[in-house]
């Protein structure tokens, strides 16, 4: 009988499982539940977490070669219920069995936790109970534990025809598929007739050997993990030094834009003060020229003032004609002395610009300096972290050496357990030949008789 439903409780899915495969690996019941539910965990957690479910409850028990069972013999108190669900025969509340069950079935039933820890029963959903033997838990199982539970079913061997025959009254099944699993796996073991044969004992150190080399290839992992970080750290402090370098050399381009800015600033005072210059020049030869004319015009005037006894109207008019002169000439004198002071001012600026331009250089020559000693420290600094990594690249490769080494001689080993395992199963196969010689011969009825004949002469003498 199947009954769907939905598993709430880690335990439910445990009954199910040990149930239809009888005996499993904490490792196999951890992928049966890991697709079921935990889906969000890790496996190894998952396995921790069945391991401690499998010790907490009495249900469960298991042997020395780690393999678990399920306990169906459960609580007396609990039979009543049991038989109810048999009759029954689907999904049951307590409070429903309560309502319908006699009296003496009723006092029976211990409380939910009894049912929890009896191997016979699981819990649905809606608050139901229902027995293990109803679901069966094929559909959780793999291939691999459908072919373990078929052979375990026929201790005496089954051939590949046979074994196929077998898990399809369980699930539709592939016969390469069937093969490649059989073949796959070292527990499987075939004889010369073509009958294969489960090995328990094989299993576990097949297990455990695996378990050894998941463990170090996590280990493996875990350590390139920790080195890929550390060379990302590495890979991101080496990144902002190379940004702080392109920072400082953006700087070293901007002051020597301003460098070239400046001198092209005093170039272009250098020419106005050389057309100041200019100007001043030609405003020197205006001067003379007044200058010279005013000779002149003094000349003319001790000529006009020796004759002014007889022109003396023209003299008059010879001294209206130089005070206007001279106004002139203070006029032009104070001009002069005007750009006399713009001209010392020029030179002040000229001076002071010097100056600021060469406090720049000295500005300019300090960072430069402070720059190159910065980007020889960290070339420094990235040739010692180089070494350094490729002397830890060095080592991890001695040690993937190393374990490579121990995976080959635990490869070996193995090799020599099966060929011991195939002697071993070759000297079984004889006995089995002896003994089937033996019952042959002994099926002989004078054989029976004179053992009929032993039998009672021992009893004779025993007493």
């Amino acid at each position: 009988m199947w009954v769907s439903g939905t598993f709430h409780s880690l335990t439910d899915l445990l009954k199910h499982a040990l149930y239809f495969c009888e005996t499993l690996s904490v490792r196999d019941l951890a992928l049966q539940v890991h697709r079921r539910m935990l889906r969000d965990l890790p496996l190894l957690e998952v396995e921790q977490r069945v391991l401690l479910c499998l010790r907490q409850h009495g249900c469960f028990y298991g042997d020395s070669r780690g393999l678990w069972r399920l306990n169906l013999e459960g609580d007396r108190r609990n039979d009543g219920f049991y038989h109810f669900l048999l009759t029954t025969r689907r999904p049951t509340s307590l409070k429903e069995f309560h309502r319908n069950a006699r009296k003496k079935a009723r006092q029976l039933v211990a409380e939910e936790a009894a049912l929890i820890t009896d191997g016979r029963f699981v819990h649905y959903d809606h608050d139901r109970w229902g027995l293990t033997e109803w679901g069966g838990g094929i559909s959780d199982c793999s291939l691999k534990q459908l072919i373990i539970r078929a052979l375990q079913s026929n201790p005496a061997g089954l051939s590949t025809a046979q074994v196929c025959q077998v898990v399809g009254h369980w699930r539709a099944a592939d016969r390469r598929a069937v093969e490649h699993i059989l073949r796959k796996y070292p527990y499987f073991e075939q004889t010369a007739d073509d009958l294969w044969f489960y090995n328990a004992a094989t299993r576990v150190v097949y297990e455990r050997l695996l378990d050894r080399y998941l463990r170090v290839l996590e280990r493996q992992k875990s350590r390139y993990r920790r080195a890929r970080e550390a060379w990302q750290r590495r890979q991101a402090r080496l990144e902002k030094q190379l940004a702080e370098v392109e920072a400082a050399q953006r700087e070293v381009a901007a002051a020597l834009a301003a460098r070239a800015a400046a001198q092209e600033a005093n170039e272009q005072l250098h020419t106005r003060l050389a057309e100041k210059d200019l100007l001043l020049t030609l405003r020197k030869k205006e001067i003379l020229h007044y200058r010279e004319q005013l000779r002149r015009t003094e000349a003319k005037a001790n000529s006009i003032l020796y004759q002014c006894r007889l022109w003396v109207q023209r003299a008059r008019d010879g001294e209206a004609e130089t005070v206007r002169l001279r106004a002139a000439l203070e006029k032009a004198q104070s001009g002069l002395e005007a750009m006399f002071a713009k001209l010392q001012q020029y030179r002040e600026r000229d001076r002071e610009s010097k100056a600021r331009l060469a406090e720049l250089k000295e500005q300019h020559a300090t960072r430069v300096a402070e720059l190159q000693t910065e980007i020889i420290t960290l070339k420094e600094r990235l040739e010692r972290q180089s070494q350094t990594a490729r002397r830890e690249e060095q080592r991890l490769r001695e040690e993937v050496h190393v374990l490579s080494q121990d995976l080959k001689e635990a490869l070996e080993s193995m090799a020599r357990l099966e060929r011991e395992l195939a002697f071993a199963q070759g000297e079984a196969q004889k006995l089995r030949e002896d003994r089937r010689r033996l019952e042959h011969e002994l099926s002989s009825p004078l054989v029976r008789m004179a053992l009929g004949l032993m039998r009672r002469v021992r009893h004779l003498l025993a007493r």
